[in-house]
């Protein structure tokens, strides 16, 4: 037991490991998507300021060439007439020129410059579009096993905590069988046994007093040992009851169920047991008789042991193809999401329920009451 506990922490540490290292590479996913947000947005602001400023440099550009082109034609006009003009003007007509052309070729370079960065820019957003691109796919694969980790790997502790249970319930069902062997032991023998013993030294004293005494006091001794022999027999049948009601056999699930809940009443007197029938009462398959029976049983002994009851009402409909059975008492419940240690009796229904390809639904809270419903489909 001590190795599939140890077994068990290391499943939970290892998948704990694994959620916790795919939660934080998430994390670190949505951090990069989200700088990538954040850059994208940025260079897509930059790259905004750069298109205008290509724009405007264009324009510059243009109307200075212009401005290039009046002032060269005025040179090439003054050097024609270089005698009608001043060495001062004609030397300031260059200048002029030069510095046009100048500040043209800067412009052009500048505008170049921008044009790449423009193009840089767009290839970066580019770039970082596919970037958040596959960050929110990953994200998405990432969340998907995540849920996988969570979820798939939760129903597998769950059903390794059903095998479990089933295997604890397996070794209950062994024990339970031994102790059930010892009760009868002990029943008999205390039981049965010794009154047929003591009816065996009664018969004895009977052929010694007939003898000794005459008839009628032997009579009297006759009447002693029918009554032993009477309570003998009451106390087999008691016992053969508590095994399997011969009733069930004899009458069917529902007279039997009645003589049980009148039973249960006598037996606790601050417990009203009230019982209904829907539908045509027939017989059923031997194992559909003995699987209800030990199911309303099972569920009543549970509230009686452990909810405090004033009233527990059985209802049981009879369908062409179906069982439905509603097990009701108004006592001080349980809260159904707290597994109790060795709740053998409801994994034991359960496996009874399942085994018949029936449902089992327990509804209950603190102080609410419980509610046992059954449904078995009859084939």
């Amino acid at each position: 037991m001590s190795v599939q506990k140890t077994g068990d922490i290391a499943l939970d540490h290892i998948i704990g490991e694994m959620v916790d290292t795919v939660t934080n590479s998430k994390d670190e996913i949505f951090q990069i998507g989200e700088e990538s947000r954040n850059e994208f947005e940025k260079l897509n602001s930059e790259l905004a300021d750069t298109k205008k400023q290509v724009i405007s440099l264009i324009d510059e550009g243009d109307k200075l060439e212009q401005k290039v082109r009046f002032s060269r034609v005025r040179l090439s006009e003054v050097s024609k007439q270089f005698q009608t003009y001043s060495e001062e003007e004609i030397r300031k007509v260059y200048e002029q020129t030069h510095e046009l052309q100048m500040e043209l070729s800067m412009k052009r370079e500048k505008e170049k410059q921008l044009r790449e960065r423009r193009d840089d820019l767009e290839r970066r957003l580019r770039n970082l579009e596919e970037t958040i691109g596959r960050a929110e796919a990953l994200g998405g694969k990432i969340s998907i096993v995540l849920n996988y980790l969570t979820e798939d790997f939760k129903h597998v502790s769950d059903a390794l905590e059903d095998a479990k249970e089933k295997q604890e319930f397996g070794l209950q069902i062994i024990e339970a069988q031994e102790e059930e062997r010892r009760r009868l032991s002990r029943e008999i023998h205390d039981g049965p046994a010794q009154m047929l013993a003591n009816v065996m030294l009664r018969s004895d004293l009977v052929d010694r007093t007939y003898r000794e005494r005459g008839v009628e006091e032997a009579m009297q001794e006759v009447k002693s040992v029918r009554a032993l022999v009477r309570s003998a027999l009451y106390e087999v049948r008691r016992i053969i009851y508590d095994l399997r009601p011969m009733a069930l056999d004899d009458l069917g699930l529902i007279p039997t169920l009645k003589k049980y809940l009148a039973t249960i009443e006598d037996y606790n007197e601050s417990i009203h047991m009230s019982f209904a029938s829907f539908g045509k009462e027939r017989r059923l398959d031997t194992k559909y008789e003995v699987a209800l029976f030990r199911l309303v049983q099972e569920s009543v002994q549970n509230a009686v042991k452990h909810a405090e009851p004033k009233e527990i009402k059985v209802k049981v409909e009879l369908k062409s193809n179906a069982v439905m059975i509603v097990v009701k008492d108004d006592g001080k419940g349980f809260d159904t999401t707290q597994k109790k240690e060795k709740s053998f009796g409801l994994v034991g229904m359960r496996e009874r329920v399942d085994m018949l390809d029936g449902e089992l639904n327990i509804d209950s809270s603190l102080g609410e009451g419980t509610i046992v419903t059954i449904h078995l489909p009859i084939n």
